[in-house]
Order: C-alpha cells, then structure tokens, then sequence
C-alpha cells in the first residue's frame, strides 16, 4: 500500500490542489496529520476534501480551535483572528466533522499518525530531545507527526536518537529494520523550512520506504484569497517566504 501523507493544509486549497495533482496515480490511500483549516481561506474546500477521500484524519489545535472547543488564549493575535474568521466561515457540517476528529495518535497498517507528538497532541518535536523523550514510548516503529511545518526525521538507532533532519530537495528514506522513526511529511499549506512549496510525503509500506515531495502551485492566488477574506496580510506574505 502506497499512502499519501499530508499534514497542515491550513484552509490552503491552492497549495492542496497542486499536491494531488502532483502525486496522482503515485498512492493508494491517503491519510491526514490535522489541521485542515486555521490561516488560509478556503477551510470548506479543504474540509470536504478530506472528508471524502482521507482516512484516518487526526485532529489539530486549530481544527479544535476553529470548530469551538477550546481556549484562544495560548494563541498568537494572527492565529486567533485567523481561527475567528474560519470559525464564522465553516460550514455547520464541516464545523461538526472537525470537532468529531479523533485525538492522534491512530494506528493505521503498520504505523501510527499524530498531529504533534504521539505524547502530547499539542507539543511540537523540534529538538533532539524532544525525539529521545518520545522514542521510548512509541508503540510502532513508524509515526507520522506534523505541527512544526518542518519537513524531515528524527531517527532511532541503536539505543540513540539523531538530530531532526531535512531531506534535500526530492529525497526517498529507507527505512531500516530494526530502527525507529518520527517523520514529518511537512506542511502542505503554510511551510516553515525556508521552501514556500507545498509539502507532502509518500509511505510505500512494501517497499519500506518515504518519499519527500514539494509541489509549486499557484501562490498568488492563494495569497489575494487572504487578502479578499480580510484575514491578517502577515499570512499572505509568509506563504511566499516559506517561514
């Protein structure tokens, strides 16, 4: 089974459009590390996308967050206008899916998916320390995590744990027998690694391995629908900068 991992669409149909259109025919299945919706301006398109064809789906803070549940306090200004907006946007049902979204991790095949880390759905895995609290705990060899906007890996091997590292450009990871990983397929609508592209991955189960992808798309567009929904211009001039 070929599985199509997306994570942090963010109300990005743009950025999500190009990813499906670049990895079609390429898997089998497709399964989503939450947040679907919070800073981009089409949270319904992306939200019934992923209902239709995504499976499993674990919920993020801002899929809770904009359908309801929750406190905006730990929220930045920018966030939490952004989550007001999708909030008022969302259709009922969508609001409904969202806020019936299961906490990560859920298991699938032969690995699990978190929004965060499998610990705690709300930290982020960022640092060597981070992993190496983690890896003890894991109940698959193989997770799936978002979150940070940080396509990459942290790696278990024998009894130590790597520094997070990022793929260079187009990249395919073999996995190993016998070691264990936290992957992070990167964000689909708002990455933070310096690449503005849209990110993703692609688990290939039999062949044991994942393949880091970027796709362009069209970014302009993106950015006037921000601007047309009256949301903060801070997060229509970051999708350019990819920060």
């Amino acid at each position: 089974m070929r599985y199509l991992v997306l994570s942090d669409i963010h109300g990005n149909w743009e950025a999500l459009a190009a990813v499906l259109a670049a990895s079609e025919g390429a898997h089998d299945s497709v399964v989503c590390l939450g947040d679907v919706v919070g800073y981009g301006a089409d949270p319904n398109r992306c939200v019934e996308w992923t209902r239709e064809h995504a499976s499993p789906v674990v919920r993020g803070n801002h899929d809770r967050a904009s359908a309801g549940e929750g406190d905006l306090s730990w929220f930045n200004e920018i966030a939490a206008h952004a989550i007001l907006w999708t909030r008022n946007a969302l259709a009922p049902e969508n609001a409904l899916w969202l806020r019936d979204l299961p906490r990560g991790p859920a298991a699938c095949g032969g690995f699990q998916i978190a929004h965060g880390s499998p610990l705690d759905e709300d930290g982020y895995l960022v640092h060597i320390a981070d992993a190496e609290a983690t890896f003890p705990y894991l109940e698959t060899p193989l997770v799936f995590f978002g979150h940070t906007h940080l396509q990459g890996w942290f790696l278990w091997a024998r009894l130590r744990s790597s520094p997070f590292r990022r793929p260079p450009g187009e990249f395919v990871l073999d996995l190993r027998p016998g070691d264990s990983y936290l992957i992070n397929p990167g964000s689909v609508g708002q990455p933070r690694d310096g690449d503005p592209r849209a990110a993703y991955a692609i688990y290939d189960d039999a062949a044991r391995t994942v393949a880091f992808h970027r796709a362009a798309y069209d970014l302009a567009s993106a950015q006037a629908r921000i601007r047309e929904a009256g949301l903060p211009e801070m997060l229509a001039a970051r999708l350019a900068e990819g920060r």
